[in-house]
């Protein structure tokens, strides 16, 4: 579907295309809406379904209440803490045999994957060595 150019749009997928911490919705809507005051929640939710349409962000489901978006770039895995939430883009090499695999095993389709690693993140596991006292 063709959509009519929006500067609110292209804010967004700026203001994605400019951080690394894999922001919500509503994080990209306190960002914005100092610039863009008549700017609404459903706006933003609803400009991110039109960039991930367009293939040009995707959508981070991670179980919690609130997806995460980061803009679409070489293939990589995230890394993510199960204590705070945190989420980190994590560069190692890109499994590529596995998509065929997955198809030869199963017969479907498969364009592509997504691996996650879950854990705890640095910053908490200090946190938790403080508060044992270790």
């Amino acid at each position: 579907m063709k959509y009519k150019r929006s500067k609110q749009r292209e804010r967004v997928l700026q203001l994605l295309g400019q951080t690394e911490t894999h922001p919500t919705a509503d994080w990209l809507y306190q960002r914005l809406k100092k610039e863009f005051p008549s700017l609404s929640v459903g706006t933003v939710y609803r400009n991110l379904n039109i960039l991930v349409e367009q293939k040009l962000i995707q959508k981070l489901p991670f179980g919690s209440t609130h997806d995460r978006y980061e803009v679409i770039k070489s293939p990589h895995y995230h890394l993510v803490c199960e204590t705070c939430g945190h989420v980190q883009d994590f560069q190692m090499p890109h499994y590529t045999k596995i998509n065929q695999q997955a198809q030869e095993m199963s017969r479907f389709n498969i364009s592509h994957h997504r691996i996650d690693f879950f854990g705890t993140c640095q910053k908490c596991q200090s946190k938790n060595k403080k508060s044992k006292g270790v």
